[in-house]
């Protein structure tokens, strides 16, 4: 391995002294042109690389921004997290992610974490973090959050909510244009926006069309796949007249699909089954499943471009996220006996 050339002989070669050397390399004072023009030549001889821990201490600076997803694992934040991976790429800070399952208390914990190694700035995904938190962390560093309607701007900061109700609307009166009136519906957890958004949404169109809502054709589910199938499992058993169910997420869809199979029931040709998040593998699955496209790898790399934005002092144009009906194979017309 090649040794690491030290800030001292950077400043020999230069023939400056080494406090010259850090003050260019931090920008914390000016220097003459021809000795910055000494330093950078030095710099590029010797190929030499700044050691980012001790500029820290200089600076202040860790060079990295946290993170907060609410599972890494998630096929759905994924999309997110490489976004931010994309957006933070070439600007010198690194991503530093960790979840916090859905859970305010470890959500909490793993923020105190973050800011005690010191990141330069804060990306919440989603999660259950309270508003008056959220609004402090936003006193003390650039906040970026996600999937809450919360107004950070007299602090410097963002928050981009998704329109999850007005989508969830439309994908329920896709489903009654084609004539289905038993709809059930597995909810995601009770306590996450999002589902209560998508479940406001279900009811609203079920309002519009003057079909009456019926609270047993909502089942709790938790985001996961095992949910997804125990939910479907309590739907047929208790509404052998459903024609037709939302999934509020893709992944309670997959679970779903799997009890249809488990009891020979055919998608479409004897239930209709729809999702939320437009998942890569939807597209892939039997049949493939329709959805909504929620844009997350381009909202990470927005919001990753917004906190270095408010690092460098740069301006950044607003960013409207749409929402988007991915209409596949599993919904068909209800067929009448």
């Amino acid at each position: 391995m090649q040794r690491q050339v030290t800030l001292a002989e950077v400043a020999r070669e230069a023939g400056v002294s080494p406090s010259t050397v850090s003050r260019i390399l931090t920008g914390s004072a000016r220097v003459r042109s021809d000795k910055e023009i000494q330093v950078r030549q030095a710099i590029e001889k010797l190929s030499y690389r700044p050691n980012t821990f001790a500029r820290g201490l200089v600076t202040g600076s860790s060079g990295s921004v946290g993170v907060l997803t609410q599972d890494i694992a998630s096929p759905f934040y994924n999309d997110a997290l490489s976004g931010i991976e994309r957006g933070l790429l070439g600007s010198g800070y690194m991503p530093l992610f960790a979840s916090g399952h859905w859970r305010q208390g470890d959500e909490e914990h793993v923020v105190q974490l973050l800011l005690r190694r010191r990141v330069d700035a804060l990306i919440v995904l989603g999660g259950c973090l309270p508003d008056q938190e959220l609004l402090q962390l936003a006193t003390q560093l650039p906040v970026a959050v996600q999937g809450r309607a919360l107004d950070l701007s007299a602090h410097g900061g963002t928050s981009i909510a998704l329109n999850n109700r007005e989508a969830a609307r439309e994908l329920v009166l896709y489903l009654l244009e084609r004539g289905h009136r038993a709809i059930g519906h597995i909810m995601g957890r009770a306590d996450h926006g999002d589902a209560q958004a998508r479940l406001a949404g279900y009811k609203d169109a079920l309002q519009e069309k003057d079909i009456p809502f019926v609270p047993s054709l909502v089942v709790q589910g938790d985001f996961l796949e095992p949910s997804g199938l125990i939910g479907m499992q309590q739907l047929l058993a208790a509404h052998p007249e459903m024609t037709a169910v939302f999934c509020s997420n893709d992944q309670m869809a997959y679970g779903a699909r799997l009890a249809l199979y488990r009891r020979g029931i055919r998608v479409p040709e004897d239930l209709s089954l729809v999702g939320f998040d437009d998942l890569p593998g939807s597209a892939y699955t039997t049949p493939p499943l329709t959805s909504v496209r929620q844009p997350m790898e381009e909202l990470g790399f927005w919001l990753a471009r917004f906190v270095l934005s408010r690092l460098t002092g740069g301006e950044l144009e607003a960013f409207v996220p749409q929402l988007e009906l991915k209409l596949r194979e599993s919904v068909g017309f209800l067929r009448r006996s």
